[in-house]
C-alpha cells in the first residue's frame, strides 16, 4: 500500500478499542443541557447585544440573533447525528477521523486546539476586568503591572493579569477532581446565571420606551445579517458539549437531547435580552463593555446593576469550566490515537480523569491570558470552531453514503438530508470568509506548526496507521 494513502486512513469506530476507553460514564441529558448552556450563555450575553446594536443591526438586533441561532442549529443537527451515531470523546475531530482520514482530522483537531486554549484564555481576561471592577466597588486596586497584559487597549503600565492566570488555574484544578464534582458546580452557576437574566428581563421590560425600536433597521437588512456574523459566535459553545459522548449515560439519546436544547434555550435568553435591552437604551449608546449594567443605571436600578455584575461572573466562570473540558478531552482522543504523546491520554485511578492533560491544557491557557491582551487573543477563537462545523456538516453526507456506518444504531438523523448539511456547511463557509486577514494570517501559522507536529510525531505514532500496517 502506498505511503501517502496512510495520511487517509480512517477510524474504525466500531473496535473495542475505542469502546473500552476508561472514562466514567456520569452525565445525563441534564448536565448536558447545563454544560452547553453554560458554555454558550457566558461573557458573550452581557456584551454582544450592545455591541451589534449599535454598530450593525440598531434595534434589529434581535433579528441578528435569529438568524446566527438558525445557522448554528443547523450544524447542532448535524452534531447531533454524529454525536448519536458515534459516542466517542473527541467531537468534531473524531467524526471527521472516522469519515475523512486522519490527516484532515489532524488538521481539524489542530485548529480546535487553539480555539478552546484562546477561547479560554479570552474570557479568562474578560472574568478578571468584571472582578477587578467589583474589587473596586469595595475600594481595592491592584498594582497597575498585574492588571493586564502590556498593550491592553485602555491600561497603561500593564504587564501580567494576574488574576485571569489565577482563574484559569483554579478551573484546572476543579477539572481534575472529576467531572462529576465539575458538573455540579457548573449547574448551580448556570441557574445562578439564568436567574440573573431574567432578573434583567423582568426589571427592565417595564422601562421599554417604543420609540427606542425606531427606525428598527438603521444600517438596512445587511446590516442584520453583517451583525449575525457577529453574534454566531455567540452560540458557538454547544461544541463542547459533544466532546463529552464517552462520559454520558445513554448516549444516543442524551446527546441529541443536550446539544439542542442547551441551544434552543441560550437562544430564547439572547433574543430576549436583546429585545429589552434595545427598548430601554437608544441603540446608538450601547456601543460599551457593560450595556447591561448600562441599562441598569440609566433606569436608577444600581442595585441590580451590582447583582448583574455578579452575574456575569458568574456566566464567564461556567465557560471556563466548559471550554477547558472540551479542550482536555479533545486532547485526550488524540493522544489516544497516538497523534499526541501518550502522557496526555494517562487517566487518574480514582477519579478517571486525565490529570496531566488537564494541568498541561491550564497552563498553557493561564499563560496565554495573562501575557496576550485580550483583542488580539479573540481573533484567534472562531475560525477553528466555523472549520469544525463545516467540516461537520459535510461529514454527514459521507456518513450516510459510507457502507461502514450502515449498521451502526443511530437514535438522531438530520432532517432534510442532504440539504440542511449542505447548506449548513456553505453558511459555515460565508462566515469564515467573513473573518480578517489577521485570523487567516495568524491561523496560518498555527497550522504550519501543527504540520511540524504530525510530521515529526503525529505520523510515526498513529495507532490507527499501526495497526493497519501490522495486519
Amino acid at each position: 500500500m502506498h505511503q501517502s494513502w496512510h495520511l487517509f486512513v480512517k477510524k474504525p469506530v466500531q473496535t473495542d478499542l475505542y469502546r473500552k476507553t476508561g472514562l466514567a460514564k456520569t452525565l445525563t441529558a441534564f448536565s448536558l443541557t447545563t454544560m452547553g448552556i453554560g458554555a454558550i450563555v457566558g461573557s458573550g450575553i452581557f456584551i454582544t447585544p450592545g455591541l451589534i446594536a449599535a454598530k450593525y443591526a440598531g434595534p434589529g438586533v434581535m433579528f441578528s440573533f435569529m438568524i446566527a441561532v438558525v445557522v448554528c442549529a443547523l450544524a447542532a443537527l448535524c452534531y447531533s447525528e454524529f454525536s448519536s451515531t458515534i459516542p466517542l470523546a473527541g467531537s468534531a475531530y473524531t467524526y471527521v477521523y472516522a469519515v475523512f482520514g486522519e490527516f484532515a482530522a489532524w488538521l481539524l483537531g489542530w485548529a480546535l486546539i487553539s480555539e478552546y486554549l484562546f477561547a479560554v484564555s479570552s474570557v479568562a481576561v474578560s472574568w478578571s476586568s468584571y472582578f477587578q471592577n467589583l474589587l473596586r466597588g469595595f475600594g481595592v486596586t491592584l498594582p497597575s503591572f498585574w492588571r493586564a497584559a502590556a498593550g491592553t487597549a485602555g491600561v497603561r503600565g500593564g504587564g501580567v493579569d494576574i488574576i485571569a492566570l489565577g482563574i484559569t488555574l483554579i478551573v484546572a484544578g476543579l477539572l481534575s477532581q472529576g467531572i462529576r464534582e465539575s458538573a455540579k458546580v457548573n449547574n448551580v452557576m448556570v441557574v445562578v446565571k439564568i436567574l440573573v437574566i431574567l432578573l434583567f428581563i423582568g426589571i427592565a421590560i417595564f422601562y421599554v420606551r417604543p420609540a427606542n425600536y425606531h427606525p428598527l433597521l438603521p444600517f438596512g437588512v445587511n446590516g442584520v445579517f453583517k451583525g449575525a456574523a457577529v453574534a454566531f459566535y455567540a452560540y458557538i459553545g454547544f461544541d463542547a458539549v459533544s466532546t463529552a459522548s464517552e462520559e454520558v449515560k445513554n448516549p444516543k439519546r442524551n446527546m441529541p437531547i443536550g446539544i439542542i436544547a442547551s441551544l434552543l434555550v441560550a437562544a430564547v435568553l439572547y433574543i430576549g435580552l436583546a429585545a429589552v435591552l434595545v427598548g430601554v437604551v437608544p441603540y446608538s449608546r450601547l456601543n460599551v463593555a457593560d450595556p447591561v449594567a448600562l441599562a441598569l443605571n440609566l433606569i436608577h436600578q444600581d442595585w441590580a446593576a451590582g447583582v448583574v455584575s455578579f452575574g456575569a461572573i458568574v456566566g464567564m466562570t461556567t465557560v471556563l469550566i466548559v471550554m477547558s473540558y472540551g479542550g482536555t478531552r479533545l486532547l485526550f482522543a488524540i493522544s489516544r490515537d497516538g497523534l499526541l504523546p501518550r502522557p496526555l491520554m494517562r487517566l487518574n485511578t480514582k477519579t478517571q480523569v486525565p490529570v496531566a492533560n488537564t494541568w498541561i491544557f491550564g497552563g498553557i491557557a493561564s499563560v496565554f491570558a495573562a501575557v496576550i491582551p485580550i483583542d488580539k487573543i479573540a481573533e484567534l477563537v472562531n475560525i477553528g470552531t466555523l472549520s469544525a462545523f463545516a467540516m461537520v456538516s459535510l461529514g454527514i453526507v459521507f456518513l450516510r453514503r459510507d457502507a461502514r456506518f450502515k449498521n451502526l444504531d443511530t437514535a438522531f438523523k438530520v432532517p432534510g438530508y442532504p440539504w440542511l448539511p449542505i447548506i449548513s456547511f456553505l453558511a459555515c463557509l460565508y462566515l469564515m470568509s467573513q473573518l480578517q486577514r489577521f485570523t487567516w494570517e495568524a491561523f496560518g501559522i498555527w497550522v504550519v506548526i501543527g504540520l511540524l507536529v504530525y510530521g515529526g510525531y503525529g505520523y510515526r505514532h498513529s495507532r490507527v496507521r499501526s495497526e493497519l500496517v501490522n495486519r
